[in-house]
């Protein structure tokens, strides 16, 4: 878990919690130990969808390019 904490810049801690949280990358157990494992295509793929899903990063996102709605006026 260190070496997926570093790869993603995250405390082991930080990982070990969102893994109790089921939040975070996808990981499984393997072996008799349990050892719990992370698939490195699996934690680049997690990463891109964090990317994608910040605003700061995904420009579709960015709420100052978005186009002013008109404010309709309810007349008397």
């Amino acid at each position: 878990m260190k070496d997926t904490a570093a790869h993603i810049g995250l405390s082991p801690q930080t990982l070990y919690v969102w893994r109790h949280r089921r939040q975070g990358p996808p990981s499984f157990r393997m072996g008799p130990r349990g050892r719990v494992m992370y698939r490195r295509e699996a934690l680049d793929a997690w990463i891109r969808e964090q990317e994608q899903a910040d605003s700061r990063s995904n420009l579709a996102l960015n709420p100052l390019r978005a186009v002013p709605q008109q404010r309709r006026h309810l007349g008397a």
